[in-house]
């Protein structure tokens, strides 16, 4: 019994009712976890992934039922258990973390109270017992002043304390298996990098084992022991982490794979290369691979007429792949665009300039004994420059400033001092409302969730007509072809026009938000975080997609991230923003190199890398971000700065210094000083063989 894996699915398959009868969404899937093991599962959306966790914990609603297959953990079968045995191991043997973590707070409750259910529910401790254990979970899930944070409700914390207080709760009755789906999505870099550093030192010590579902594969590298590669409900490949990420035989991993952008390149010298097609609806199953439609190596005949069984790759024990020609194909290298994008040519006249721009917010409560609360600067005396057909990318952590800015340059929110100027009009100080049409037209903006641009009531249509109606004056009769034009630029069917949003997936909505921007013919697109919470496949489509439009119409993009990935794939110049201050701004190639400003230097060793032999030194950044209310009288960023050199930095604003023509940062540190203490971050080669 000593060698029983912890879990052991054989077989299972999982059905969800629909009108148009059951639907088989899990056709037979087989997989085991070791005691103190980590599994990652990755995949496109729709791949079933949580389906399979949901699967684990018997949560899968009304329509959703397990048709066959035996879910073995701890040597029962977790299909056939009665509900009241269920909830014994609910919790106490088996723990979630779900992606967002409101799911699991209950906003009305603090969150002592809620980490002492736990205790209280599964091991019949009492109240003193349970405070005491909850007191012990905040300290070892590394959260400041747990007393303090035990009284707060979860309104009143960040997202990444929220994802510990989440993590402390699903580990506090000490479960043997913990089920973490996304539970990083969404965090800025630096954030993501602690929870995954939490989640490797409380495995070790708790000897739980994690089933880790994620779409980042940079963290599954971060994480995992082995991993496990779904598409349409089944594994088409399983093996160790080094195995998957550096010798792929799936022709799905190795798409996966050629759609990440890395930190070593750029738009320039290795385009992306997104899968083709979509993930097939389930209830559509084809009697060969379930892949073959977008695959580019299927050969007809062999891999469309029957099942295709997983089989052990030669040489690599525990290396399992379901691919007929998984054998014949070539060792994988990452592959290049057809077309890389030309670089951008010499100094050229801003097409949107900032100038000393600072936003403030001035509160309107008041503190007892009649004190005002303090300001809040939001954005503090910044200055930047964009040229026409260049993409600048904005980067920082959460608060630092980049949506303010976003919304000031749209005009949702009006300066409080200095400008901005677009082709040499100010409209720092005009809101939207009071802006002309021209201007309207000249600057349009792409969010981060596109159901914030696409009226759920209306079709897609409808909410690009309307954008052309508005900012074009476009005949009704004219509208109908418009439309088209744009679907057909963003690479949606025509058909797209007559449905509405819940009818598209993530990344057809946003090509959708797209098109709508697009309608105006802007000269500026201020897209914040479009690519955040998309699958790598769409991600890569639309981050194509975005150069594509930039290079025929000349636009320029105005790109607010925190994955730097990404950014320096994308941008051609970068602004680092810390607490409303600019820290760094110069090209994307000075900007990645040393020497950079120490906060630079943090986020980038926090970056999770698709590669097993990346090696950087991580440096971990102590506390939170200041408050905007509280900004410290000299650096923004000595409170947490691990290059700190004393009472200078603390008291004193930083000088700016410019390190090149393209290259400025804010620091008291001298740049060849900066230089010799750091190393410029580049990206490994792959291990070989």
């Amino acid at each position: 019994m000593t060698d029983a894996p912890l879990l052991d699915v054989q077989n299972l398959r999982v059905a969800y009712a629909t009108r148009a009868g059951e639907v088989p969404v899990i056709p037979g899937l087989s997989l085991r976890l070791d005691a103190g093991e980590a599994f990652g599962l990755v995949g496109e959306s729709g791949c079933g992934k949580s389906t399979v966790a949901l699967s684990i914990v018997r949560y899968l609603g009304r329509a959703g039922r397990i048709t066959g297959g035996r879910l073995l953990f701890e040597g029962r079968d977790l299909a056939t258990l009665d509900a009241a045995s269920l909830r014994a191991i609910r919790g106490r043997r088996i723990a979630m973390v779900y992606q967002d973590p409101m799911a699991s707070l209950n906003p009305v409750m603090t969150v002592g109270r809620q980490l002492m259910e736990g205790p209280m529910i599964h091991a019949g401790a009492s109240v003193s017992t349970a405070r005491a254990r909850a007191l012990a979970m905040l300290q070892e899930v590394k959260l400041a002043d747990p007393e303090a944070v035990m009284e707060r409700y979860p309104h009143q914390l960040s997202g990444g304390q929220q994802q510990r207080i989440v993590i402390a709760m699903a580990l506090i009755a000490g479960p043997a298996l913990l089920i973490m789906d996304e539970p990083t999505t969404g965090l800025d870099v630096t954030v993501e990098a602690a929870v995954l550093d939490l989640v490797r030192e409380l495995r070790s010590r708790h000897r739980s084992a994690i089933l880790f579902i994620s779409h980042n594969l940079g963290s599954v590298v971060r994480v995992c022991d082995r991993v496990g590669v779904m598409y349409r409900g089944e594994l088409v490949e399983e093996g160790s982490v080094r195995q998957i990420f550096t010798n792929p035989r799936h022709p799905y991993t190795r798409g996966l794979l050629d759609c990440l952008p890395t930190l070593g390149r750029d738009k320039r010298q290795a385009p992306l290369v997104p899968i083709a097609g979509q993930v097939e609806p389930a209830r559509v199953r084809p009697p060969g691979c379930g892949f073959a439609a977008r695959c580019a190596h299927v050969e007809t005949g062999r891999c469309t007429t029957g099942p295709i069984p997983a089989v052990e790759v030669h040489g690599e024990p525990g290396h399992r792949v379901a691919c007929v020609r998984a054998d014949e194909l070539a060792r994988w290298t990452r592959r290049s665009g057809a077309a890389a994008v030309p670089a951008a040519g010499g100094a050229r006249e801003p097409v949107i300039a900032i100038h000393h721009l600072t936003k403030v917010y001035e509160s309107g409560r008041r503190l007892r004994l009649g004190a005002s609360r303090a300001s809040v600067r939001a954005v503090v005396d910044v200055d930047l420059a964009a040229a026409r057909g260049q993409t600048l990318a904005i980067v920082g952590e959460s608060g630092c400033g980049k949506s303010t800015l976003a919304k000031v340059l749209s005009g949702f929110e009006v300066a409080t001092a200095g400008g901005v100027t677009v082709d040499g009009v100010e409209v720092g100080a005009l809101p939207v409302d009071a802006r002309s049409p021209a201007l309207k037209r000249k600057l349009q903006m792409v969010f981060q969730n596109p159901d914030s641009t696409l009226n759920p009531s209306h079709t897609v249509g409808y909410a690009i007509g309307r954008a052309l109606r508005r900012l074009q004056d476009r005949a009704p009769g004219d509208l109908a072809a418009g439309v088209a034009r744009l679907l057909e630029v963003v690479k949606l069917p025509p058909g797209t026009a007559a449905r509405r949003p819940r009818h598209l997936s993530g990344g057809e909505k946003q090509r959708a938000a797209i098109a709508r921007a697009l309608a105006g013919d802007p000269d500026v697109i201020v897209a914040d975080e479009p690519v955040s919470s998309l699958d790598v496949s769409v991600q890569a489509v639309i981050i194509n997609l975005l150069n594509e439009i930039q290079a025929a119409r000349g636009a320029t993009l105005i790109f607010i991230s925190h994955d730097l990935a990404v950014v320096r794939y994308l941008a051609d110049t970068v602004a680092v923003m810390y607490l409303g201050t600019v820290a760094e701004v110069g090209s994307v190639e000075r900007v990645f190199a040393a020497p950079y400003h120490p906060y630079t230097e943090a986020l980038l060793s926090a970056v999770p890398v698709p590669n097993p032999d990346h090696a950087v030194a991580r440096i971990l950044l102590e506390g939170s971000v200041p408050r905007a209310d509280e900004v410290p009288r000299g650096c923004p960023f000595a409170t947490r700065c691990p290059r700190r050199l004393g009472a200078v930095c603390d008291d004193t604003p930083p000088p700016v210094q410019q390190l090149a023509a393209d290259h400025r940062i804010a620091c008291h540190i001298p740049g060849e000083e900066l230089r010799r203490l750091q190393t410029a971050l580049v990206e490994p080669s792959v291990a070989r063989r």
